[in-house]
């Protein structure tokens, strides 16, 4: 989808060179593609320490019930 962007030229040179990427197309689709990843890691992050763990629980025996005898 054709799209017209006002982004500044210095910026996204500097992104294009740092990147070692050819075109200003390829620059602008990493640097979305980083920013989303980053997005992503910024919220698993956030939900470290939110979820309440069993002291009980019991891995070794969870797993022997869930894998199949060999």
């Amino acid at each position: 989808m054709p799209t017209n962007l006002a982004i500044d030229d210095a910026l996204l040179e500097k992104a294009r060179r740092i990147g070692k990427l050819r075109t200003k197309k390829e620059t602008v689709t990493v640097a979305l593609e980083e920013f989303i990843q980053r997005r992503r890691q910024r919220h698993l992050l956030k939900s470290l320490g939110t979820f309440d763990f069993r002291k009980d629980w019991d891995y070794k025996q969870d797993r022997q019930e869930r894998e199949p005898r060999r």
